[in-house]
């Protein structure tokens, strides 16, 4: 159900037509209870009504062009004019100028009366656009002529000027109605744009919110189940890797040994085989290979101690020898305290004891 709220002129009061596919269901003077199906109907006097070629392509360069159009044929400055642009699939677009004044005492009149129309229509377009000629129509006590690119209320006096003494033709009342519906459903200038044009009410979907709400909890689920399948995965891979170490150190243990800390029996089992400090292995090799690095010196005796000290003997052919075996020790990172060194029947001997840093 469609309802058409005429507005009032200067010789006539409210009147609508209520309307559905059938036709018109009803009519009456005075304001209708206030629905979203009602669509305002501005008297055609209150209404100037031009035709243009404006831009298609953008809403905002259509508004500009029809704005620059209104103020050339306009007298009134344009800062007190309210211009729309409408669109009726042809090249020639409507654009219709009304006072922003009177736009705004009617919305008030009727926001108080509890209507927010949908749209607001002149009254002219509510009429068939025809091909050629003028067609006419008698609405909520108004008469109505439209052509081409002219909409205007009738007048026996003036519209023969207007015209150019063509008859409009009279509109059926099937066609009327059809032509009522359809710019009832689909505008073809709507006054209510820009500044006027109508709020929108945003209305919660709560259905559709609490799907995403349960859509967001699943992806959580689903995340965090993911997160927990890849922590047990790598706990339970710690505790495979963990049981090969664990029986891979056993096997470096005594056999028959009890197991109570692989990591620990091993490290003591490490430093029985290699000796305290550095290891008598370790210590040796390097005393060895700096002996091998001064010609004519030799060890003569060799004690490792049991904290890891290891006592060198050594002969020298020259009382310098010893001084620079020292050096080549401590050069390879160890701790060298030397005795008192003799010399006799040529030879230089004496102990020197290195240590682990």
């Amino acid at each position: 159900m469609t309802t058409l709220l005429f507005l009032p002129s200067a010789s006539r009061d409210y009147r609508w037509i209520s309307l559905d596919a059938s036709g018109v269901t009803g009519e009456g003077d005075g304001m209708p209870a206030g629905d979203d199906a009602t669509v305002a109907i501005v008297p055609a006097e209150a209404v100037t009504l031009h035709w243009a070629e404006l831009p298609s392509r953008s809403p905002a360069q259509a508004a500009a062009a029809a704005r620059i159009l209104a103020a050339e044929v306009s007298a009134a400055p344009l800062t007190e004019l309210h211009v729309t642009v409408g669109d009726e699939a042809s090249v020639d677009r409507p654009i219709g100028v009304v006072d922003a004044a009177a736009m705004r005492d009617w919305l008030a009149t009727l926001a108080a009366a509890g209507i927010d129309p949908a749209a607001m229509i002149p009254a002219p377009m509510l009429l068939p656009r025809p091909d050629d000629g003028y067609v006419q129509a008698h609405l909520a006590g108004a008469q109505l002529v439209r052509g081409r690119s002219t909409g205007f209320a009738g007048d026996e006096v003036i519209m023969p000027f207007v015209t150019g003494g063509t008859e409009p033709e009279l509109l059926d009342d099937l066609v009327l109605a059809r032509s009522l519906l359809a710019a009832a459903a689909r505008p073809p200038l709507d006054l209510r744009q820009g500044a006027f044009a109508r709020r929108r009410k945003v209305a919660l979907d709560w259905a559709l919110i609490r799907r995403l709400a349960l859509l967001a909890a699943g992806i959580l689920l689903a995340t965090l189940a993911i997160d927990l399948v890849r922590i047990a995965k790598y706990s339970f891979g710690a505790d495979a890797l963990e049981g090969r170490a664990d029986a891979l150190g056993r096997t470096g243990l005594a056999r028959g040994e009890t197991v109570t800390d692989v990591d620990r029996q091993l490290s003591e089992r490490v430093a029985g085989v290699r000796g305290p400090g550095l290891g008598f292995t370790t210590t040796t090799a390097a005393v060895y290979a700096a002996v091998r690095a001064i010609p004519g010196v030799e060890l003569t005796g060799l004690d490792f101690q049991s904290n890891g000290d290891l006592r060198l003997s050594v002969a020298a052919t020259r009382e310098s020898l010893p001084t620079d075996l020292k050096r080549q020790l401590e050069g390879a990172g160890f701790v060298v305290t030397a005795g008192t060194f003799q010399s006799a029947g040529g030879r230089v001997t004496g102990e020197m004891t290195v240590k682990r840093p």
